[in-house]
């Protein structure tokens, strides 16, 4: 599967390498919506959770939808700020229309999930939908769709609040950290795009990044099968608490992102080790169910209809994994769901890892 990015006529200036604040704090709130994603940053997610005022804390959970499994447009800037204040404002200007839309998309379910004309916000219909899709998923999530398609200036201003109280508790000194770590980087990416080109450059940023052979398209490894076109440029953000994601914005309307894991020191366990672990996974199909299942937990339906297959094919495979140790099951009411058990598949290997929640 692949996303491709026509960058065919952009002028070299448009392809920019920037750091942003706002896409290293979301990044950041993933890893505490996520530490199993993130085994190395367990420690420090337990230790900013139990030092977040409650009120705080349920902030995160009543908005996390916004940045668990995947992470709405709006929080991925194409024209990154100097501070994570100008970057909220930029985000303020936003209408409601495109603002609810890529909530939504985050909040009713996976990148499959699209809508369109009409509006959520103004057709019964659409609305319904809407809140049945965030229904599958869970109560709160229900609830959250309900709050934006009310009132989405409250929840707007709700979530700006959220974000700035995380800068004060938590993320101002994570920042000041990371800051020089992601400066290093952005000044050997620059120096590689100025002085050997674009293919050197996403060489250095991963190797799930490729130029096309007529150097007019970047096509990117990752779950969805798509397309976007840079026409107003296209920028690649660092990120230190990000590992292992590879985060791309290419929804239509905006501007492509691509956030990507700043270099590591460890070492990969090497490719021969990790297949010989990993029979269970010689099959694309359960590659791909595993790949879905570490966005979110799935049922055999979900799964389904997002790979086109039949319930009993779905329920071949998951058993597969299940045998194999990578999934684990909870029953919800009248469905089951299954999520990928993230501590098993570290255990088999960091560059499978990185491959599934990549």
């Amino acid at each position: 599967m692949t996303v491709r990015i026509d960058i065919s006529g952009l002028p070299a200036e448009r392809l920019r390498f920037a750091a942003s604040p706002l896409a290293e704090l979301t990044a950041m709130l993933h890893v505490l919506a996520e530490p199993g994603h993130h085994p190395q940053l367990a420690g420090r997610a337990a230790d900013v959770w139990a030092g977040l005022r409650p009120e705080l804390a349920e902030r995160l959970r009543e908005a996390e939808f916004l940045w668990r499994s995947s992470r709405a447009d709006f929080l991925v800037p194409a024209r990154p700020r100097p501070t994570l204040a100008e970057e909220l404002d930029d985000v303020d200007l936003i209408d409601d229309e495109t603002y609810v839309t890529a909530a939504l998309v985050t909040t009713c379910g996976s990148n499959r999930v699209h809508f369109g004309a009409p509006s959520p916000l103004t057709d019964a219909t659409a609305r319904e939908r809407a809140l049945d899709l965030a229904q599958a998923r869970g109560a709160l999530q229900e609830a959250f769709a309900e709050r934006l398609l009310a009132d989405p200036a409250a929840v707007r201003a709700r979530v700006r609040q959220t974000l700035e109280q995380c800068a004060d508790a938590f993320f101002d000194a994570a920042w000041a950290d990371v800051a020089v770590r992601l400066a290093t980087d952005l000044r050997l990416k620059n120096d590689l795009l100025r002085r050997q080109g674009i293919a050197a450059a996403l060489a250095s940023v991963s190797e799930a990044l490729t130029l096309a052979p007529g150097g007019d398209r970047i096509e990117v490894d990752k779950l969805q099968d798509n397309a976007t076109t840079a026409r107003g440029g296209l920028t690649f953000l660092p990120t230190v608490f990000g590992h292992p994601h590879l985060v791309v914005i290419h929804a239509p309307g905006w501007q492509p992102v691509v956030q990507y894991p700043v270099a590591r020191t460890t070492q990969p366990v090497p490719l021969d080790t990790v297949t010989q672990r990993l029979e269970a996974l010689a099959h694309p199909v359960r590659l791909r169910l595993l790949r879905t299942l570490a966005r979110g937990p799935h049922t055999t339906g979900e799964l389904a209809d997002a790979w086109a297959l039949t319930p009993p094919e779905v329920s071949r495979h998951l058993a597969v994994l299940r045998r194999a140790g990578l999934l684990t099951s909870r029953r919800d009411g009248r469905y089951v769901r299954y999520t990928v058990n993230v501590p098993d598949l570290t255990a088999l290997g960091s560059d499978l890892l990185t491959a599934v929640l990549r």
